[in-house]
């Protein structure tokens, strides 16, 4: 089972990921410009488009968002605990804050959801995706700007971000029944940036892990890639029972608490002089080593092993 899963699912990821890094080796691509695209405009397309025509009842979708957030505190909580037992200087628990509480439900999670559930995956994951997007760009920055020698104002920078208003308009025309999607000369061109969100991200992450020149994971490293990869995944099998998640959305809302830590991350570290060399190799190593984690979670959640995300 495990091979057709790689095969089918992590593979194609992980090719199109190696184009962005072998692009990026022959052409030196900048990386600033293709973050900008993403943030400024794949992003913001992609969840304006899905939110607001998303079929989804409202009352699952805030289910989701409340289970997300779940996850992300129980992940603060974790680190801050492993931190403290083992006595990490303050840069490096606030690094492993970030590395953990905030992971890629964009340009790993969508790719992924749309290739392991056809029907339901990218449906449910815009929720999750709206809810990181506006936790990276609020305490993302916060945790950052913590973690800096060089205090900045967090103020504008949330509110400059698009994202969070995309998810605020994309509520107000889901209430409406969406009438946007009346007018083609709008729309259209919403709907080709949001279908091509999963291949430019998954280039952009390429471009990025081709820059990345990462510390040996040990440490207060090592510690935030197992709370990412492994604790996140364990508490999410928690949070579906007590939220009473069943079946196929269970297994979506499990396998996307396994992705790895958000490139958004290793750009907030660096955009407010935290410990970016931490962020970005957390980056990197949890990019690659989800790959494994995934192929073998999905597995167990193919075979029925967790019986109430059995699908």
């Amino acid at each position: 089972m495990l091979f057709p899963i790689f095969i089918n699912v992590c593979l194609p990821i992980l090719l199109l990921a190696g184009l962005g890094w072998l692009l990026d080796r022959i052409f030196d691509i900048d990386l600033k410009s293709l973050v900008k695209l993403n943030i400024y405009l794949f992003v913001p397309a992609f969840i304006l488009t899905r939110l607001s025509s998303s079929d989804l009842a409202g009352e699952t979708g805030l289910a989701v968002v409340g289970f997300t957030v779940a996850v992300i505190i129980s992940m603060g909580v974790i680190s801050w605990i492993t931190s403290l037992l083992h006595r990490f200087p303050p840069g490096e628990r606030y690094s492993m804050k970030l590395s953990t509480m905030i992971y890629n439900s964009g340009n790993w999670g969508i790719p992924l959801m749309t290739l392991a559930f056809t029907e339901l995956g990218s449906v449910i994951q815009v929720f999750v995706l709206a809810t990181m997007n506006l936790t990276s760009f609020s305490v993302g920055i916060l945790l950052a700007n913590a973690g800096s020698r060089e205090r900045k104002g967090w103020i504008k920078p949330i509110l400059k971000q698009p994202s969070p208003w995309a998810i605020l308009i994309a509520l107000t025309l889901r209430h409406f029944d969406n009438p946007i999607e009346e007018v083609v000369y709008i729309w259209t061109p919403l709907t080709y940036l949001a279908n091509a969100l999963v291949a430019f991200a998954l280039i952009t992450l390429g471009v990025q892990l081709s820059k990345t020149k990462p510390p040996a994971p040990r440490g207060s490293l090592g510690y935030a890639l197992v709370i990412r990869l492994i604790g996140g995944p364990l508490v999410a099998i928690g949070l579906t029972k007590l939220f009473g998640f069943e079946g196929e959305m269970a297994a979506i809302l499990i396998l996307g608490a396994a992705s790895p830590t958000a490139v958004n991350t290793a750009l907030l570290a660096h955009e407010f002089k935290a410990d970016s060399r931490f962020a970005a190799a957390a980056v990197f190593y949890s990019t690659l080593a989800a790959s494994i984690v995934v192929t073998l979670l999905l597995a167990i959640l193919r075979a029925g092993w967790i019986p109430w995300a059995a699908h």
